[in-house]
């Protein structure tokens, strides 16, 4: 998988020329979803260098990153007349990101795309490093392919346009970066105010955590080691989402993350030695700015069965990204099915289920 291109832009009409000339095309596409398309493509609709594009929007949120939006841009991509020398721009959030970059990825056995990330946790996640795909048959990312987009244009305008729930969903990951990166950053992400944003501030510590992403992704493009430190939080994070998407009661992105991110740090402390003080800590800034996510003790079979269904386990164990301190990432950890309910355990009594 080649390098991928991220760019945090000041400028984007001039920044987004310049990506849409170096990729030649005979017809050029735009998707967005139903939110981006209000909300964001009016600060992209004038652009000369978007001229003539043909528009797709899908559904927003993570109920429509399916089979069925997927066949959507498809079929639209057919009938607008695409070749395989098109050019496709995804505006939008990890969902529009995610399915977009894989629909291009396999229309015509691939088109060339370019990501411009519209929410915080596309920014810092889901638009970089080259991972796409959709949900299916009720489980996470279960179905996608590794290929970058040519490149990611990165404008932290468009961070002006979220609530706080979006807010907050995108600034899980770069939390998770901090605990994987080192002790200075992950302190200055548990200062920040989330409830009273400064946006300056956010921009920087949204470029440091893009470097986090990039230095990993760039050591391991395929996710057979280093990568799975990306993964912090999502073993339990993927669950819960799951159940959450059974349930009816879909929950962001990055809540479940920060959610997976106090069950597996619980883990390190008893497997791997992870400090008890930055434990709490970071347990307590979830708690303040997250709330909870609430299941009994009759629904770990299930959540236990949806773990067993994570695409990093091996030889049916479950497979976890454990910390034995701030940046000292221990990859492949497995538990048994008892040390993850006592996790489920501790979930519930801390968080207040």
């Amino acid at each position: 998988m080649s390098k991928q291109k991220v760019i945090l832009s000041e400028n984007l009409e001039k920044i987004l020329s310049e990506a849409v000339a170096c990729c030649p095309h005979d017809k050029l596409f735009v998707l967005t979803d139903e939110t981006t398309l209000q909300l964001c493509w009016p600060e992209v609709a004038e652009m000369d260098c978007v001229r003539g594009a043909g528009m797709i929007t899908i559904g927003a949120t993570d109920e429509n990153k399916t089979l069925e939006s997927l066949s959507h841009v498809w079929t639209a991509l057919q009938q607008g007349g695409a070749t395989r020398h098109s050019l496709m721009i995804c505006l939008g959030g990890g969902m529009v990101t995610d399915l977009g970059g894989f629909a291009a990825s396999t229309f015509k056995r691939g088109i060339a795309y370019i990501n411009i990330p519209t929410t915080l946790l596309s920014m810092v996640d889901a638009s970089v490093g080259g991972k796409t795909g959709i949900n299916f048959g009720g489980l996470k990312n279960e179905i996608g392919v590794f290929n970058c987009a040519r490149e990611v244009i990165i404008d932290t305008k468009f961070l002006h346009t979220l609530d706080y729930q979006n807010l907050a969903s995108g600034y899980a990951e770069m939390l998770k970066h901090g605990l994987i990166s080192n002790e200075a950053h992950w302190a200055e992400l548990l200062r920040f105010d989330l409830a009273d944003v400064d946006y300056r501030l956010l921009g920087q510590l949204v470029e440091k955590s893009v470097a986090v992403k990039e230095r990993i992704v760039e050591a391991d493009p395929e996710e057979h080691g280093i990568r799975k430190a990306l993964n912090l939080g999502h073993t339990v994070g993927h669950a819960f989402e799951s159940l959450a998407l059974e349930e009816h009661r879909t929950v962001l992105h990055g809540y479940a993350v920060a959610w997976g991110i106090v069950c597996e740090l619980y883990l390190s402390t008893v497997r791997t030695g992870f400090p008890k003080d930055k434990f709490r800590q970071t347990v307590q800034f979830i708690k303040d700015n997250y709330g909870v996510f609430v299941f009994d003790c009759k629904q770990y079979a299930r959540l236990y069965e949806l773990m067993t269904h994570d695409k990093k386990n091996t030889s049916g164990e479950v497979n976890f990204t454990l910390l034995g301190g701030i940046g000292d990432i221990r990859i492949n950890q497995t538990a048994t099915r008892d040390e993850i309910y006592e996790m489920l355990d501790f979930y519930r009594e801390s968080m207040g289920c």
